[in-house]
């Protein structure tokens, strides 16, 4: 890009003047209209187009490039202000200046800064782990599990079908151990042991079914066993329930795999939804079959699927 003009555009100099005479604004407001004003020339004078000259496409196509250049959308609707106010100022004076002593004719019929607005934010990244990250967070909770106690072998196996499935931490918690025949308590989710799969009550009421990788159906079985041990009398149909046979809370989940990752030393904060952007990160990058991880993701929207390319790309 350009560097600063080493002079300011005649008009817009007598624009600042006249804010600055007629309108007395303060000195800091002053200089963020001449900045954003001397954006617009530099953004024109790069493409070769004369201020007077700059049409509605200009003006939308310059939006996009500080959108891109990651200035923000209050940064750059600032810029659209203080550009429209100029352009309005020009249209309503309609100034003119002789042409044998530099005159210059604005001749402008309409605001090209009119109806254009700022870029909406670009949705934050998903941040997901790498391959090596997951394999040894599960390797820590594998290491934990040969205590045989509930929870470290509980922990793994929520951490083996997090990663195998993608599933959502409230999915995750609303799957019982077996489908429920009882008319008035129907399952929010349920695990097909012979079938390898687990379907879940997703967002929109929607249910879908998702296969479960072996080393998480192995996991899970073992947890099974452990959960079988358990009291009869109390215990919900919860899949993954405490030790006193209530289903578990999502903050338990949270805290138990923040433990996990700090145990294997993971340099950042680890939480259920980014074992669910790491499965789809990783299935992704395999398969390259978008339309397949939506399915499996239960995005009603190929949109929010297409935001795992970007993150891929800027990994």
């Amino acid at each position: 890009m350009s560097q600063a003009p080493a002079d300011l555009h005649p008009l817009v100099q007598e624009y600042l003047h006249e804010l600055h005479v007629l309108r007395q604004l303060s000195p800091h407001t002053l200089k963020a209209y001449r900045m954003d004003l001397v954006e617009l020339q530099i953004l024109a004078t790069d493409d070769s187009i004369e201020l007077l000259k700059v049409t509605n496409a200009h003006v939308r196509r310059w939006a996009g490039r500080l959108h891109f250049k990651g200035k923000s959308s209050r940064t750059i609707a600032r810029a659209l202000s203080a550009w429209r106010g100029w352009y309005d100022w020009l249209t309503e004076k309609d100034a003119r200046r002789d042409a044998q002593a530099g005159r210059v004719t604005a001749n402008l019929v309409a605001n090209p800064v009119d109806d254009v607005k700022a870029p909406k934010r670009l949705k934050s990244m998903p941040k997901a782990l790498s391959v090596e990250q997951v394999l040894s967070l599960v390797n820590q909770a594998v290491k934990e599990a040969e205590k045989k106690d509930l929870e470290t072998v509980r922990d793994a196996a929520i951490i083996d079908l997090l990663y195998s499935s993608g599933l959502r931490l409230s999915e995750l918690l609303g799957i019982d151990v077996m489908q429920s025949k009882d008319r008035q308590q129907e399952s929010a989710g349920w695990l097909d042991w012979d079938a390898a799969e687990v379907t879940v009550l997703g967002r929109g009421g929607k249910r879908r079914s998702v296969p479960i990788g072996g080393p998480a159906m192995q996991s899970l079985k073992i947890w099974r066993a452990v959960r079988d041990q358990l009291e009869q009398a109390g215990v919900s149909m919860a899949l993954f329930v405490s030790a006193t046979g209530a289903r578990l809370s999502p903050r338990t989940v949270q805290a138990r795999l923040r433990t996990l990752a700090m145990m294997a030393e993971l340099p950042t904060h680890v939480h259920p939804h980014m074992m669910r952007h790491s499965f789809a990160s990783h299935v992704l990058q395999s398969s390259q079959d978008l339309r397949a991880v939506q399915e499996m993701l239960g995005h009603a929207s190929i949109a929010s699927t297409q935001i795992l390319p970007l993150w891929i790309s800027n990994a």
